[in-house]
Formats: structure tokens, C-alpha cells, sequence
């Protein structure tokens, strides 16, 4: 009887926590939701969702800015973007070869053992040099983030890099 009483408590328990999980889950997805629908309201378009420290960061875009949080760079200003894993260069897209040339950015290599490879991505504008930290998940999650970021910022390098009219190279 005793432990017929005790399981049902320790039933009932779970079921409480089962619940409460769930329901923070989809305040949570909800307020995820809400935040992707306010950068689309602003009309921005989410490349990728990245794991921050507290919540997600989105990396968007409009039609004259990349957006990082509540960072901002100009896409007119880009001058070279580069794909960093471990803070070491693995491709590199540049307006001219001044941009090229450019000394690089110090990214603070953060040990993390083998597996947990850094991958970040440094966008270097006139102005200001924007790093995106794309975080060190495993199971390739970090490096799927990167590309998309670096992808995005490289298409709009190379359309910079020729005359919209005629399709020639910049001299």
C-alpha cells in the first residue's frame, strides 16, 4: 500500500515535470518565432539562427545590410570576407587585391581539444571589421553555420565585384 502510494507521488512528479518542460519549450519556440517574424516585419532575411551564450542570434540580411545581432555592416563597405576555422584563413573572398592584401584580423584561438574545432567568419568593411562566431558544436552543426554566413556575405562580394550592367570586372 505504502509503495503503491509512492510510486503514484513519484508518478505524479514526473508528470509535473514533464509538463513544465514542455511548456517552457514552447514559450521558448515561440518567442524564437516572434523574434524571426519582427526581422522579416523589418524586411530581413535570416540566414542562419547561432547559438550564442544566452539565447540565439540571428545573422540577416536586407538589401544594404548584413546584421549580426544587433550589429550592422554595410554591404557597400565590404571589402573581403574570410571562413576562419581555429582562427586560421580556409577561403577568403575580396573585392580587390588591396582587400587581399589586408593584414588579417587576431581571433582569439580558443583551445577547445580536437573535436571542437573553432569556426568563425570575419567580414572586413571600410569602416569596421565584423566577426561572427559561429560557435564550436559538434558534429559539423558550427561549420553549416559558417558557410551559410560566409556564402551569403561572398555572393554579395562578388556582385560588388562587377559592374551590374555589363558583367565586367572592376578595374
Amino acid at each position: 500500500m505504502i509503495r503503491d502510494v509512492f510510486a503514484a507521488v513519484i508518478a505524479l512528479l514526473l508528470l509535473y515535470l514533464a509538463m513544465r518542460l514542455a511548456t517552457t519549450l514552447t514559450v521558448y519556440r515561440h518567442r524564437r518565432q516572434r523574434h524571426r517574424d519582427s526581422e522579416r516585419a523589418l524586411g530581413r532575411t535570416v540566414i542562419v539562427e547561432i547559438p550564442g551564450d544566452d539565447d540565439l542570434v540571428l545573422f540577416s540580411e536586407d538589401d544594404v545590410r548584413f546584421y549580426y545581432g544587433d550589429r550592422s555592416i554595410d554591404k557597400d563597405l565590404i571589402r573581403s570576407v574570410r571562413l576562419l576555422i581555429n582562427g586560421n584563413t580556409i577561403a577568403e573572398a575580396s573585392r580587390d587585391a588591396a582587400a587581399a592584401r589586408a593584414a588579417s584580423v587576431a581571433i582569439d584561438d580558443r583551445p577547445e581539444g580536437i573535436a571542437r574545432d573553432r569556426w568563425d567568419v570575419t567580414i572586413v568593411a571600410e569602416n569596421a571589421t565584423m566577426v561572427v562566431e559561429c560557435g564550436a558544436i559538434r558534429e559539423r552543426v558550427s561549420q553549416e553555420l559558417a558557410r551559410a554566413v560566409f556564402d551569403a556575405v561572398k555572393r554579395t562580394v562578388d556582385a560588388r565585384r562587377h559592374h551590374s550592367a555589363s558583367g565586367t570586372p572592376l578595374r
